[in-house]
């Protein structure tokens, strides 16, 4: 069993659309058969889009959508033997199915079932498994058991969601259940692994590692039992770290970067960053990069070196008080009577993107973004500044999940004889941009256990304001994190893309309008 579209990876977005990559797709998927030619013995289950011959093009203006479905096609001794189209298509969140397939049962396809091992399987792929009839109709079909083959996005509790349910699908049908899921990073999105098998009374039997490839051999009987190798689940805090690793990794490495450029602040994001970016790549491929301003501490300076210096990466040390003062001079008589503000600020951060992205260039490593999804939720962030980069690590990870992500890793660096990575003070100091004298994140925002809890409520949960008021919330600060949310979606449809690690992160499953004057 492979996981679903394990053809192409999942999502192949609108490469679908094209006909040149469908037609590599059946070149792809015969070639594979052909290896098997040798082995008559052996089945592999492939998931791959399959084109309906049967039913005509959907025209529009500008392109002809080729009709398909998403499929596995089971190969063996050369040729497929079966094939399965998905029923339940899903179009929420980071779903878009249905912009690309038809249903199997639309298309008045049949379920599947495989003989293997004198055990008739019923074939389902992902969300046909959420939902009654795929699988009751597998089981009609004769099967004594149900293999679902999975491309399930990862975000936090996802894991004991998918065992919950399948559970439940078990227990409903009678028919243990062995559910192979996908492992990886695709863009934003992160596949967790961890495939697992349960028996026809719903329990898990067997488990496959988080975010590891492996392969979990398990022996299913007629009666429906099930044995193999049961490994725990990690921590939430693990299963984020886990995500965030695989997300840099498969990012930087299937795009061909050949290392990372972070720039170090001397606070506790840019050091989480760089911790994540150090498990995922190694020391060897990532760059800090300091540049104080004339507003930096001394503390920050000593926090900074004091870090890379654990971790083993090379660390530079960049001014940009030459560059910000020079921005001054030539802005001065177009500033002449007027107070510095954020101006001044936005331009500190200007110059530091500016480094960045010239040091970038020169070695064609990729810009790692440090800001945070608190930040990205209410503007705390500059374009063209801390925003300039490739490729944004924790822009779905909340500032107080920043701070026990940090405390997590530096645990484990004790636990392992490493030492911790993160020096204590940056996780304790308060947080700080450093662009004006005696500047702290709490001048411009509420507390970050208020902010945090109020974005969950209003942005994950789709909660109104007077919903979040009536939980006990300070209404003051419920209208001001609101109102920054909506005047910001234009920055954040500038920002790049980042590991989604939440059930709705600003990125795919967040399509909101830039102009619009609803307030919730």
């Amino acid at each position: 069993m492979t996981p679903e579209l394990s053809l192409t990876g999942y999502p192949p977005e609108d490469l679908l659309l094209r006909p040149a990559f469908l037609r590599a797709c059946d070149e792809a998927l015969a070639a594979c058969a052909a290896q098997l030619a040798d082995l008559p013995d052996l089945q592999l289950v492939v998931g791959h889009p399959a084109a309906l011959d049967t039913l005509r093009d959907v025209r529009t203006r500008s392109l002809a959508v080729q009709r398909q479905v998403n499929a596995v096609s089971v190969l063996r001794g050369g040729t497929v033997v079966g094939r399965y189209a998905k029923r339940e298509l899903p179009n929420y969140q980071v779903f878009d199915e249905r912009r690309y397939f038809v249903s199997g049962r639309d298309a008045g396809l049949a379920p599947c079932v495989i003989e293997a091992g004198g055990l008739k399987l019923g074939l389902l792929i992902c969300e046909d498994a959420w939902f009654d009839e795929p699988a009751a109709a597998a089981k009609a079909a004769g099967a004594q058991g149900l293999v679902v083959v999975n491309a399930s996005p990862f975000h936090l509790g996802k894991a004991g969601e998918r065992e919950a349910r399948m559970a439940e699908r078990a227990r409903a049908t009678g028919l243990p259940l062995l559910y192979a899921h996908l492992v990886g990073g695709q863009d934003e999105v992160v596949f967790d692994g961890a495939s697992f098998a349960v028996d026809a009374q719903g329990e898990v039997r067997a488990r496959a590692p988080s975010f590891e490839e492996a392969t979990l051999a398990v022996e299913v009987t007629v009666g429906g039992s099930v044995s193999g190798a049961l490994t725990p689940l990690p921590s939430p805090e693990a299963q984020a770290w886990g995500a965030l690793v695989t997300g840099v990794r498969d990012y930087l490495g299937k795009n061909g970067f050949p290392g990372a450029i972070i720039g170090l602040s001397g606070g506790i994001d840019s050091a989480l960053v760089l911790a994540v970016a150090v498990d995922a790549l190694g020391a060897d491929k990532v760059r800090a990069v300091m540049m104080p301003s004339p507003y930096t501490a001394d503390i920050s300076w000593i926090d900074a070196r004091d870090m890379a210096a654990r971790l083993g990466v090379r660390y530079d040390e960049i001014s940009i008080t030459p560059m910000f003062e020079a921005f001054k001079a030539g802005l001065a008589a177009e500033f002449a009577g007027l107070p510095e503000d954020a101006t001044e600020e936005n331009i500190q951060a200007r110059c530091r993107g500016v480094l960045l992205m010239a040091l970038s260039n020169k070695s064609g490593r990729i810009v790692l973004t440090t800001g945070n999804k608190s930040e990205m939720a209410t503007g705390y962030c500059t374009l063209y500044g801390d925003m300039a980069g490739g490729f944004a690590v924790i822009k779905d990870v909340a500032k107080t999940l920043v701070y026990r992500l940090a405390a997590w890793r530096n645990a484990q660096g004790m636990a392992s004889g490493q030492g911790p990575v993160i020096p204590e003070r940056i996780i304790t100091r308060p947080p700080s941009a450093e662009l004006r004298p005696d500047q702290t994140d709490q001048d411009s925002l509420p507390p970050y256990e208020v902010l945090d809890a109020i974005l969950a409520r209003y942005m994950e949960e789709d909660q109104g304001v007077e919903e979040i008021v009536a939980a006990g919330y300070p209404r003051a600060d419920v209208e001001r994190v609101t109102r920054l949310i909506k005047l910001n979606e234009y920055k954040r449809r500038q920002a790049p893309v980042g590991i989604r690690i939440t059930h709705r992160s600003f990125g795919k499953d967040w399509r909101y309008p830039i102009t619009s004057k609803f307030r919730a």
